[in-house]
């Protein structure tokens, strides 16, 4: 089935979800509409950029197409003018049969237009869309008038449904289905004794600082080494919060790392650590990928009872939980792994967990078997 994968930015390395529908979903008989477009194009499929110039004509309509969006949809974002007929042209040439929009902001681009053209379209709800964006009242219309358009719609975690549920945001056609991770390319290797590792943008969400914190805490002066895999605004803030802490030698900043680096620090890692808070935003996790690959490595994950984390790490049993902002807590589990004589049983159930939940390879087949039965509910 012909499926247009519809996302903001192509293309992202870190998108790992996004980019296996692209190049799998339906045997890749998939094409993209994006946003922007970095020039990047590995999987070769046809591709629309939505953002292209405007012409003189459209930059007069514009004020007035974003105004009626508003009034009308509860967004100002619709595709008008000349960049709407070509993005039906470009459906309608390459035989488009179905519109998954990853992201609830995205379906907000596409739905209406997809209704017009008789396209159903479906949306995945990941993180932001269903959490800090939810305090914009006028997003919250714009999903509450979005829900009759949608053909059905996927979720990583059943936190971002009871999330976008508070808000009166609903759909009867609703599923969960977590990002999964390729369980056969993420597996446990020997571990290295006393490894942490810590994967993920250095945003305020990730809480970095208390991961470094606790994790000086609880390992200065013992054989233990964390290293940090990723980039952004606090990665500075960090690598000095490491000299002032006295562990700079057991801390090692690789910066944003390859999709095959990272799985291959998963491998020998023995212990993953992720303390996800609620940003000042409300910007939430959905259920991290990371986490995901983690379990598939076998490493004992220590992260906090966050958004959908909790849906995939069983304290105690396959890692251990704390609260949000529990840096002492998060330091004693540090310890208590460093303290365990023998830490195979939770290295063994935290794969089990993976191929048991996190397949992606059954996932995508579930998103699939979804959307068609949606839309040809007689078929055998």
């Amino acid at each position: 089935m012909k499926t247009a994968i519809v996302t903001s930015d192509y293309f992202v390395m870190g998108e790992t979800f996004i980019n296996r529908h692209i190049e799998h979903m339906f045997d890749g008989d998939t094409t993209v509409i994006c946003g922007r477009h970095n020039g990047e194009d590995p999987y070769g499929k046809p591709l629309f950029v939505r953002r292209s110039p405007l012409s003189l004509t459209d930059k007069i309509l514009a004020p007035f197409a974003a105004l009626s969006g508003a009034a009308l949809h509860g967004t100002s974002r619709l595709p008008f003018g000349t960049n709407r007929r070509n993005l039906k042209s470009w459906l309608i040439d390459n035989g488009v049969e179905v519109i998954l929009a990853e992201f609830g902001t995205q379906a907000l681009v596409v739905a209406k237009l997809g209704n017009d053209m008789g396209i159903p379209v479906f949306t995945y709800w990941r993180g932001t869309d269903a959490s800090r964006a939810l305090g914009s009242s006028q997003r919250v219309r714009s999903y509450k008038l979005m829900m009759p358009r949608l053909a059905g719609m996927f979720s990583v975690s059943q936190f971002l449904l009871d999330n976008l549920a508070k808000h009166g945001v609903n759909h009867p056609n609703a599923h969960v289905v977590p990002s999964g991770v390729n369980v056969r390319l993420f597996q446990p290797a020997e571990k290295r004794p006393g490894s942490f590792l810590a994967v993920g943008r250095m945003v305020e969400k990730k809480a970095p600082q208390i991961t470094l914190q606790a994790f000086a805490k609880a390992a200065k002066g013992r054989e233990a080494h964390l290293t940090f895999v990723g980039d952004g605004p606090l990665l500075e803030t960090c690598k000095s919060l490491a000299n002032e802490l006295g562990v700079a030698s057991q801390v090692t900043f690789t910066g944003a790392l390859p999709h095959d680096e990272v799985r291959k620090h998963l491998e020998v890692t023995e212990t993953f650590l992720q303390h996800s808070i609620t940003a000042k935003d409300g910007n939430t996790e959905g259920l991290p990928t990371a986490i995901q690959e983690a379990l598939a490595c076998g490493c004992i994950t220590i992260s906090t009872v966050h958004a959908g984390i909790p849906e995939a790490v069983e304290d105690g049993k396959n890692g251990l939980l704390v609260a949000e902002w529990d840096e002492a807590g998060f330091a004693d589990r540090i310890t208590r792994v460093l303290d365990m004589p023998d830490r195979s049983a939770m290295t063994l159930a935290a794969r089990k967990t993976a191929e048991a939940k996190f397949d992606n390879a059954i996932l995508l087949k579930k998103v699939e078997d979804t959307i068609l039965k949606t839309l040809c509910p007689n078929a055998s």
